[in-house]
């Protein structure tokens, strides 16, 4: 196991949890473990080695009296699952920059499906928005999601890049019971202004591009049952 371990190890995500003073860690598939750590569901396929080490690194493996003393079981399987669900999933170099380059693709689709060269009214090509982002030095935030990022770059786009928006302001009343549940879609827009009733329903004007106005509305649709109430400003 040290020999395949030695082998691979730049490769290998780890997911990582403390407790009851060891380490225990799991060598799993990135996008299986993220997924069973979001959702939980079939554990198939999320373990790349069914080992429990102590210090993967240095090829140290978790004794079966630590794995009963700290998890009340030494099955493999069980204890994998609680690492993977109640740990850190330290991602490779190689993963963070392949998410980091599809978060980025996924910025430049929104703008150039949102935007337009003023000069032309036609929009941005994705070749001119790449160059753009390079010579403006547009930095991707990986934790932050893409929809939230965009007015941030747009700002600095806009000294090497002409660029409009149709952008509409909305009124928007969400029931109490759906009112924090789609708050974070509601901050997917600029929110111009927003008030707590007495009965726990949330009022906000919202600014949005009018592009991206259709996919907004179906999320807070299928978020609130269709319960929201609308007004154009």
């Amino acid at each position: 196991m040290q020999q395949i371990y030695d082998k691979e190890k730049e490769s290998m995500t780890l997911a990582r949890l403390k407790r009851d003073g060891g380490v225990f860690e799991v060598s799993v598939d990135s996008e299986a473990a993220i997924k069973f750590k979001k959702e939980g569901g079939d554990f198939e396929g999320v373990l790349k080695n069914e080992e429990i080490w102590s210090d993967a690194k240095k090829g140290q493996l978790a004794s079966e009296k630590k794995l009963i003393s700290v998890f009340n079981t030494d099955d493999k399987t069980e204890v994998a699952k609680i690492i993977v669900k109640e740990g850190a999933i330290q991602l490779t170099a190689d993963y963070r920059s392949k998410r980091l380059e599809e978060k980025k693709k996924r910025v430049m689709e929104i703008i150039h499906r949102t935007a337009i060269d003023p000069r032309t009214n036609a929009p941005i090509p994705l070749t001119r928005l790449e160059n753009a982002f390079k010579e403006a030095g547009v930095h991707i935030d990986e934790k932050t999601p893409a929809e939230e990022q965009i007015d941030n770059i747009i700002e600095k786009l806009r000294p090497v890049l002409p660029i409009k928006f149709e952008i509409k302001k909305v009124q928007i009343r969400i029931p109490a019971q759906y009112a924090a549940k789609s708050y974070h879609t509601l901050k997917q827009s600029k929110i111009i202004n927003e008030e707590w009733q007495n009965d726990g329903s949330l009022r906000v004007v919202v600014e949005l591009p009018a592009a991206t106005e259709a996919d907004f509305f179906d999320k807070l649709n299928n978020q609130t049952h269709g319960s929201i109430e609308t007004k154009e400003i």
